[in-house]
Formats: C-alpha cells, sequence, structure tokens
C-alpha cells in the first residue's frame, strides 16, 4: 500500500479553524498519524502545554499545538509548529477526514432486515445483525451482531457498535395474589436521534407505553445499560457499565462516568457530572457534579472523605 503525502493545506482544510505556523510553512508535510513517543520523522502529531511532554525527544517534525506551548528557537531548529486553539480537536479532524476507512454503505450477505423495515439505501448493516420492523436514516452504520427490535427509529449518522441490542424488553413486573411475576407488557419503542453513537454490547430497552429516547448527539459507550422510558439528553455522554435505572432522565451536555448506577425516575440536570462509580438516588441540579454511594454534591463529598480521614 502506498502511503499518501499530505502538506499544510490539507490540515487547512480539516480542522475548520484559525492557525498559525511557527517555522515554514512550506516543508510541511506528514504521512502518518502517530502518539508523540512513537513518532516517526514523517509523523503529524499534538501536544497540550498543559503536560510536561519533551517535544525534543520526538521524531515527529510536524506538531500541532495550543497557544500557551512554549516554542523556543532550540526547537524551531527541526521542528514545525501548527498553533491553534484546540489541538487535540484538529487533530481529531484531521485523523477523521484522511486516515479513517468508513464501511461501505450495504447490507452484509449475513444480515436479516425485515421486509416491513425502513432503512435508508446509504446504510451499513454488518454480519449478522437483525433488523426487525424498524426504521433507519442515511448515513448510520450498524456493525456486526447488532440486534435491533421493532418500532426503532434511528435517524441519520448514527452508529451502533457490534452487539448493540436496541428495543428490547426492559424488567418490569407486578406480582399477582399468589406472589407470583406477571410481566408489565411493553409496547413502547426506542427512538434514536441524529449523530448519536452506542458502543458494543450495551443494551436500551424499548419503553413500557412511551418511548425511551436517546437525544441528538449523544454518546453511549461499550457495556451500558439504559432501562424502559429514560431519556438522554442531547450530547451527553454516558460512559461505561454506566446502568441507567427506567424513566430517568438525563439533561443535555451532561456526563455520567464509568460504572455510575442511576436509580430509576431521577432528573440528571443540563451540564450535570455523575462521578466514577456514584450510585445516584436524588435528583442532580443543573450544572453539579455529585459523587460517592450515595451520591452527594462533590464539596459535601470530599468534606467527608477529610473528616474520615482526620478519625484514623
Amino acid at each position: 500500500m502506498v502511503e499518501k503525502k499530505y502538506f499544510f493545506s490539507e490540515i487547512e482544510s480539516a480542522i475548520e479553524m484559525n492557525c498559525t505556523v511557527q517555522g515554514k510553512k512550506e516543508d510541511i508535510t506528514f504521512i502518518t498519524v502517530k502518539p508523540i513517543d512513537e513518532a516517526e520523522e514523517h509523523s503529524l502529531v499534538w501536544v497540550n502545554s498543559k503536560k510536561d511532554i519533551d517535544v525534543s525527544a520526538s521524531k515527529a517534525k510536524v506538531i500541532l499545538v495550543d497557544p500557551g506551548f512554549k516554542i523556543t528557537e532550540e526547537l524551531l531548529r527541526t521542528k514545525i509548529f501548527i498553533v491553534v486553539e484546540n489541538p487535540k480537536l484538529a487533530y481529531i479532524r484531521i485523523v477523521e477526514k484522511y486516515f479513517i476507512e468508513k464501511p461501505k454503505y450495504e447490507i452484509h450477505p449475513t444480515a436479516f432486515v425485515h421486509p416491513e423495515a425502513n432503512v435508508h439505501s446509504k446504510t451499513h448493516i454488518g454480519p449478522f445483525s437483525y433488523v426487525g420492523k424498524s426504521t433507519i436514516g442515511e448515513g448510520t452504520i450498524l456493525y456486526g451482531h447488532c440486534f435491533i427490535y421493532d418500532n426503532v427509529v434511528i435517524g441519520n449518522n448514527v452508529i451502533i457498535q457490534a452487539g448493540a441490542i436496541i428495543g428490547g424488553d426492559g424488567y418490569g413486573y407486578s406480582r399477582n395474589e399468589q406472589g407470583k411475576f406477571e410481566k408489565f407488557p411493553h409496547v413502547g419503542g426506542v427512538i434514536i436521534e441524529d449523530s448519536v453513537e452506542i458502543g458494543a454490547n450495551t443494551c436500551v430497552d424499548k419503553g413500557t407505553l412511551g418511548n425511551t429516547i436517546i437525544r441528538e448527539g449523544a454518546k453511549i459507550d461499550n457495556l451500558v445499560h439504559i432501562a424502559h422510558n429514560v431519556v438522554v439528553g442531547k450530547h451527553a455522554a454516558v460512559i461505561a457499565h454506566s446502568m441507567i435505572g427506567g424513566s430517568t432522565e438525563i439533561g443535555d451536555y451532561s456526563w455520567i462516568a464509568p460504572s455510575a448506577a442511576l436509580m430509576n425516575g431521577i432528573s440528571i440536570g443540563n451540564k450535570a457530572t455523575v462521578g466514577l462509580g456514584a450510585v445516584v438516588t436524588k435528583n442532580i441540579p443543573d450544572g453539579e457534579t455529585w459523587a460517592g454511594l450515595p451520591a452527594q454534591p462533590l464539596k459535601d463529598f470530599v468534606a467527608i472523605q477529610k473528616k474520615l480521614k482526620e478519625l484514623k
């Protein structure tokens, strides 16, 4: 495979943000993208000025940096620096545009799509996946072994990783006169809006009577459980091993850290943060960070931890 050489013009085209160059712009070329400690001479790398990284030790000649990075005359003898406000975001856009091979729009021969499904022609459905009587929009990618039940609506440019199960029954039962369980019928569905990503082996249950809804741009990691009638807000993040109880609402731009457990029927505000492994039993207001078991405002959690240390 012949490696393609990229130039400064391609960087400008990809990053879509203002940048300045320290060094000779015409000498900016790169072939690969790698971590700075593994970089070769023709690798493009990025650096955050807040991290203590010895740039001079790297073989890379072209480096994306933020305005806070100190560029010395000595470094300029061997390096060229592209200064942007957010080098990580710029790097993401370059990698996404030039180094990520997108799956072809096709339905794999081993996949099954129900005759009554409404699937856009520009969709990728991977091997051994199942799509029931549901709708899938343009540009959406389903990797292998996904199972999409009936009554699921998936928007445009959604990515669903391998092994995800969307639209199965939630966990809802009532005991009858003999103390035995009778299953609550789940007749709702799942709505996944545009530009959502759902990780591998994640389960999103359908609603009981209404719908479970994943709003536009939300990102759900691997091995997450989203119960019935949950609403995940726009551009919210739910990270690996988290469990979201039924009818819980997660606000826009919120962050649910790994292994968090959210009780059913609670509300997480917009731009709120739930800490690592937290068990949330109460509503969290907009913009607040909670942590602990049971979860509480971060300042209270820190104060309690401090008191406990003083008891030792």
